[in-house]
């Protein structure tokens, strides 16, 4: 008689706890199968931007997303974008193959004309400038005579003064005329009598001679240069100042030009009525 029982049936083996999630994040079988490879999207990516988008495809594309986004745009491979990209490309050509209007070239035809002009009369005076030289009109004096000096009443001064005036052009190449001219008398900055000049011209190297009379009637003085002159006329030394202001004219014949003269001579002159010139100093400049 055997001792051995029959196995009594066994309680089954409890299934084993599901393995936890990889930190490398392994993908599953199923993913693998439907996550395209990267080379995969690129093929895929260049298959979409050759092929011609559906209406529908634009339809979507087009309606505005509730919340814009902080992203740029898509890249220009995206057919919709690149649709734009050449309506705006075609537009900026558009634009470049416009017409000017006529207004504006006439503007810059006149610009360019009138700089062309001052740019060959520029050129032109540095030429003249530099082959004809001009030199300024020089103003002198060798003779001048001091007649009269009295005061009819304290403060009040009556005089009368000849002064002969030198003109002369020092240039080679160019006429001048003397258009305006006015002679003034000082004494210690105090005008004390004025004459005018009629207009004369000098050619080349020329010198002139004009007599200047001045006549000084109750002209009123400080009592300090009412003073000073008496004591001047007493020491047989009086210094007066002669200063001209003249507008000279320049010609090389067509060709001429103006400016403004200042001549300025510093006299010691004697005492009258015999007083005669005894020393001098004259300047002119423009």
């Amino acid at each position: 008689m055997s001792h051995f029982s029959q196995p009594s049936s066994l309680p089954p083996e409890p299934p084993e706890p599901p393995e936890p999630p990889s930190v490398y994040c392994t993908p599953s079988p199923q993913s693998k199968a439907t996550t395209p490879s990267p080379v995969t999207r690129i093929l895929m990516s260049r298959q979409q931007s050759s092929a011609k988008p559906s209406p529908l495809t634009k339809l979507v594309s087009r309606q505005p997303s509730s919340t814009a986004s902080p992203y740029p745009l898509p890249p220009p491979e995206y057919p919709y974008y690149e649709h734009i990209t050449e309506k705006t490309r075609d537009r900026i050509l558009l634009r470049r193959h416009r017409h000017t209007n006529p207004a504006i070239w006439c503007s810059a035809i006149i610009c360019l004309i009138f700089s062309l002009l001052i740019i060959f009369f520029g050129i032109a005076t540095l030429i003249l400038f530099l082959v004809v030289k001009p030199k300024t009109p020089v103003l002198d004096t060798n003779h001048a005579s001091l007649n009269v000096i009295y005061f009819d009443a304290p403060g009040h001064f009556n005089g009368d003064f000849t002064f002969i005036a030198n003109f002369s052009n020092p240039n080679k190449k160019l006429d001048v005329r003397f258009e305006h001219a006015v002679m003034e008398l000082y004494f210690e900055n105090n005008l004390i009598a004025t004459q005018s000049i009629q207009p004369f011209s000098q050619r080349r190297k020329e010198t002139g001679v004009v007599a200047i009379h001045f006549i000084s009637s109750l002209v009123y003085l400080p009592p300090n240069q009412s003073m000073e002159l008496q004591k001047q006329v007493l020491s047989n030394k009086v210094l007066y100042s002669v200063r001209g202001t003249f507008r000279v004219r320049a010609s090389l014949g067509s060709v001429h030009f103006s400016y403004w003269l200042h001549g300025r001579c510093e006299l010691q002159m004697g005492s009258p009525p015999s007083g005669s010139l005894m020393a001098r100093t004259c300047k002119t400049k423009r």
